[in-house]
C-alpha cells in the first residue's frame, strides 16, 4: 500500500469512525449513568436520519434547521420512552431492559417502513447535502470530499463537548451524583428524576445526531441501523462499558483499523473489529480505559 492509499483509507476510516464515536458515545452515556443496556440505540440512529428526510419533504426544512431539530426531536421521544416504559423497569435484571429496546427497535423500523411505502412510494431515498458542503478539498496529499470532512470536525467537536460537560463542570458532577447515589443526592433537594431522563434524552440524541450525518452518505432506509449497532456494541466493549472517553477514543481507532484492513485484506473487513474485541477482553476484560466493576 502506498503513502497516499494509505492516507485516503484513513480518512475515510475517520468518517466511518466518526459514526461509531458519536453512537458509542451515547450509548456509553446511557450506559455508565444508568446501566442500561439500549439496544433501540440503531434504531434511534435511523430515525434520525429519517427525521432529517421527513421534515425536507413534508415542510421543506433543508440540511441545516434538520441537524439541530432532529436530534432535538428523537431526543424528545427517547425522554418519553425512558419516563414511560424503561423507568418502570429500574431494578429489575438487565435483560427485560434488553427484550423490551429490542422489541422497540422493531417496532421503530416496521413503522418506518410503513410510513415510507405509503407516504412516500419508496423504501430507502437519497438525502442531499447542503451546497455549502458539496465539492472536495484539496488537502495536498490528497483529494477529499468536503462534507466527509465536515463529518468528522463536527462528530469530534460534540465528543469533545460531552465528555467536558460531563467529566469537568458541576452539571456533570450533579448528573454523575444522581446516578451513583440517587438518595444522597435527593437529600440536597435535587430532583434525580428529571436528571436521569434528561441524560438519556441527551444520549439517544446523539444517535439522532449521528443518523442526520450519515443520510447524505447512506441514504435513508430503515433498516440502516441494524448492522451498524452491532460494530458501535463491540467499539463500546473495547473502549471500556460506561467510559466517555473510552467510547470516543475507540470509536475513531477501529474505524481507521478497519478502513486499513479493508485495503490489506477485503474478506478480514467486517470480523477485523470482533478480533480486536476478542484479544482485548483476554489482556484486559474491563476493557481499554474502563475500571473493574468494584472499582466504579
Amino acid at each position: 500500500m502506498n503513502t497516499q492509499l494509505f492516507l485516503i483509507q484513513v480518512f475515510n476510516g475517520l468518517v466511518n469512525g466518526a459514526f461509531y464515536a458519536l453512537l458509542s458515545l451515547g450509548l456509553a452515556v446511557i450506559f455508565g449513568m444508568l446501566r442500561i443496556v439500549n439496544f433501540m440505540h440503531g434504531a434511534l440512529y435511523m430515525l434520525g436520519a429519517f427525521t432529517a428526510f421527513a421534515l425536507g419533504q413534508a415542510l421543506g426544512l433543508g440540511f441545516w434547521p434538520s441537524l439541530i431539530l432532529a436530534p432535538l426531536i428523537v431526543g424528545a421521544i427517547g425522554m418519553v420512552l425512558e419516563r414511560s416504559l424503561l423507568s418502570r423497569l429500574y431494578g429489575l435484571e438487565p435483560s427485560y431492559n434488553l427484550l423490551l429496546t429490542f422489541g422497540l427497535t422493531l417496532l421503530t423500523q416496521d413503522l418506518v417502513k410503513q410510513v415510507m411505502l405509503s407516504q412516500y412510494a419508496v423504501s430507502s431515498a437519497p438525502y442531499t447535502p447542503p451546497a455549502a458542503l458539496s465539492g472536495v478539498v484539496n488537502l495536498g496529499f490528497v483529494v477529499f470530499p468536503k462534507y466527509r470532512l465536515f463529518v468528522i470536525a463536527l462528530a469530534l467537536a460534540i465528543c469533545l463537548i460531552t465528555w467536558f460537560v460531563i467529566e469537568k463542570t458541576r452539571v456533570g458532577a450533579i448528573i454523575r451524583a444522581s446516578t451513583e447515589n440517587p438518595n444522597v443526592t435527593r437529600a440536597f433537594g435535587i430532583d434525580v428524576g428529571k436528571w436521569v431522563t434528561g441524560m438519556f434524552g441527551v444520549g439517544v440524541g446523539l444517535a439522532g445526531l449521528a443518523g442526520v450525518l450519515a443520510a447524505p452518505i447512506y441514504s435513508v432506509e430503515p433498516y440502516m441501523g441494524a448492522e451498524l449497532i452491532i460494530t458501535t456494541f463491540a467499539v463500546v466493549v473495547i473502549g471500556g462499558m460506561g467510559s466517555i472517553l473510552g467510547s470516543v477514543v475507540t470509536g475513531f481507532a477501529v474505524g481507521v483499523l478497519a478502513a486499513i484492513g479493508a485495503a490489506l485484506y477485503p474478506p478480514i473487513a467486517n470480523t477485523l473489529v470482533f478480533i480486536l474485541m476478542a484479544i482485548v477482553l483476554l489482556v484486559r476484560p474491563s476493557g481499554l480505559f474502563g475500571l473493574p466493576e468494584g472499582a466504579r
